[in-house]
């Protein structure tokens, strides 16, 4: 199955238990790709020992899933894209959106 997953949360719980759910989906051999919009794009900002949003992320990477950060929402806050917040668009999430079999927000 394909899973989406759009974060639009700076919560460092919701956004650590979201990452959770896509590893998850991965151990069960579903394909997760994350979109971070809004506040969501912060994730590693908020990132904290109880709550390891920075951990989640890399695992999710390097077991296949897929990160995109909207652009827009990066730029606003003054923040640079990378690896873990790559720079993407609303074309992105559109096509995430329309591939995928299942779609979770957060």
């Amino acid at each position: 199955m394909k899973i989406g997953i759009v974060i639009s949360s700076n919560d460092a719980e919701t956004c650590w238990n979201a990452l959770r759910y896509g590893n998850f989906a991965l151990e069960q051999e579903d394909e997760v790709k994350v979109f971070f919009m809004g506040k969501g794009v912060e994730y590693q900002k908020i990132s904290t020992d109880k709550f390891n949003t920075v951990e989640q992320a890399e695992k999710l990477m390097r077991d296949g899933g897929k990160i995109y950060a909207c652009g827009s929402c990066i730029t606003s806050r003054e923040q640079e894209g990378s690896d873990m917040c790559p720079i993407s668009t609303m074309k992105d999430m559109y096509e995430i959106v329309k591939e995928s079999d299942k779609v979770v927000t957060f």
